[in-house]
């Protein structure tokens, strides 16, 4: 009986941007011209996007990765062995879960990225999949609930409001129609946990959207996907399919005598849907406007009914909370802040990628630990944490604990945990006026401050750029912000004076002004 050997190509868009399924498919037409045996595996990404396309070799000592992977190196992979785990070809990492960029993580939400099919119901159970439902099913609501309040858990967006909260909320609410809206459209630069979750893990999402729907009482969920994302939505509506056939989804959810259906909407790529009002507006089939609140979401959502509404990474925190309890979620992190954070590292970093941790280390840890610093080796200037609406954070602040209320005394956000690296090539009084320009033309219009100030804010930084009465309109700037941030209908508006004024505050020399930058 001939040997046969598991082999590991990532399915992940990222992977498969750079050659992913060329690889798979030279490794099988290799191996059989040299009658090897091999089942190649298309799993998820591990998030070292780095060493993309990576290969990885099931053997009795762990999983060894070879990477980056090309095409070309096929042929030679196996005539070192690489099959059989031998580790002797140049690209061969070694173990990866040993590896220093994964081994030091807590992965929660990511526990089985890169180790499973995506597709795998077997897979997905077998790596601890479904047991949160199935508890929280044997538990009841109430209990549930409780669990998700002990936790801690805060929503992954923005602004951070409490979970347990909205979910008691809807629970109490009275209605005879509730849902849950599950918001996928991850549009803020820098930011690619939320696709990398739902085309890796789906499973995981939806048993975190069905927990929420049995606990608060609300039969229909819908998830709202970026149409962008056309791997991601594949997969969801698969894995949506095989969740019903298996009982895990439909008119009685994992024996709870309870009915929970989901559904997958496209977004068509505004970036204003990803504000929770403009999003029911669009699942309603209406333009993308803002809504004034109150009345909230959680009592008037969709279709006026009680909606709980969070995003991807908010709803795939459940499933461990319901599982293992709220108390140990809690364990990880600080402060207010508990549980684990995917910040995604992006733009001139060496090792860009998906970093797993909780709350309390440093960015300097971040980004010079995980990251490894600038891709070409300058020293890094300054981070966009947050997406576009996120503040230009300093080298200055780099040892500040990653905190939601650290960053908010700093006058920064967490937000989606998005990172964006520059150096010194990039002024950031241009960057500034980007914000603006981005707002101008990704606003809704439904409020002056959003509507009007974002176009005037463009304006007014070019005047200073020109060094246009630069004192007054510097002024007039700081006045203009203050009025986005206190009289914008939503955060569009009210948030992108962060990066406006963070880059005035901290880099005074873009701006033709006289003080050393970054030490504010």
């Amino acid at each position: 009986m001939s040997m046969r050997y598991q082999i590991f190509v990532p399915c992940d868009s990222i992977a498969r941007a750079v050659g992913a399924d060329q690889v798979a498919a030279a490794i099988v037409a290799e191996a059989a011209k040299r009658q090897i045996t091999v089942d190649v595996v298309r799993n998820s990404s591990r998030g070292m996007f780095w060493l993309e396309p990576l290969v990885e070799v099931s053997t009795s000592a762990g999983r060894i990765g070879f990477g980056p992977v090309s095409v070309a190196q096929v042929a030679a992979l196996f005539d070192a062995g690489f099959h059989t785990g031998a580790t002797t070809h140049a690209a061969c990492i070694g173990e990866v879960e040993a590896h220093v960029y994964l081994k030091s993580q807590e992965r929660l939400l990511f526990a089985r990225a890169g180790k499973t099919d995506p597709l795998s119901l077997d897979d997905y159970v077998a790596n601890g999949g479904f047991a949160g439902l199935q508890r929280a099913v044997a538990i009841g609501a109430d209990k549930t609930l409780a669990e998700v309040q002990a936790s801690g858990l805060r929503g992954r967006g923005g602004a951070a409001f409490p979970a347990g909260i909205k979910w008691n909320t809807v629970k109490e609410a009275v209605a005879d129609q509730k849902y849950i809206v599950c918001n996928a459209d991850e549009g803020d630069s820098g930011t690619f946990a939320d696709r990398m979750l739902m085309e890796g893990d789906p499973f995981l999402l939806i048993e975190g959207m069905a927990i929420a729907g049995l606990t608060v009482g609300a039969p229909e969920g819908y998830i709202y996907v970026r149409s962008e994302y056309p791997q991601a939505i594949s997969h969801l509506e698969q894995a949506i399919k095989t969740a019903v056939a298996a009982g895990f989804l439909g008119s009685n959810v994992a024996g709870s005598g309870k009915a929970f259906n989901l559904h997958v909407r496209k977004g068509a790529g505004a970036y204003i849907c990803g504000e929770e009002t403009s999003l029911l507006e669009s699942l309603e089939g209406n333009r993308g406007l803002v809504r004034a609140k109150p009345p909230l979401p959680a009592l008037q959502g969709l279709f006026g009914k009680p909606t709980l509404v969070h995003n991807v990474l908010t709803l795939a925190s459940v499933p461990v909370i319901a599982d293992k309890g709220g108390a140990y979620y809690h364990n990880f992190g600080m402060g207010r802040s508990r549980g684990t954070m995917a910040f995604q590292l992006a733009g001139n970093i060496k090792f860009g990628g998906l970093v797993e941790k909780a709350f309390g280390l440093t960015l300097r840890e971040l980004l010079e630990g995980y990251g490894g610093g600038t891709a070409n080796g300058k020293p890094i200037r300054a981070v966009q944490v947050g997406g576009p609406l996120g503040a230009w954070v300093p080298p200055a602040h780099f040892d500040m604990e990653v905190d939601y209320e650290a960053f908010a005394a700093k006058q920064a956000m967490l937000g989606h945990g998005g990172c964006v690296v520059v150096d010194d090539s990039v002024d950031l009084a241009k960057m500034a006026q980007f914000a603006m320009q981005f707002c101008a033309e990704e606003s809704c219009g439904k409020c002056t401050p959003c509507r009007i100030g974002s176009t005037r804010g463009v304006e007014v930084i070019q005047k200073i750029r020109l060094n246009q009465q630069r004192d007054e309109n510097v002024a007039l700037l700081e006045d203009l912000c203050e009025t986005m941030l206190h009289g914008s209908l939503c955060a569009l508006g009210g948030m992108t004076p962060f990066p406006v004024l963070s880059a005035l505050r901290h880099f005074p020399q873009d701006f033709g002004l006289g003080s050393k930058e970054g030490q504010s």
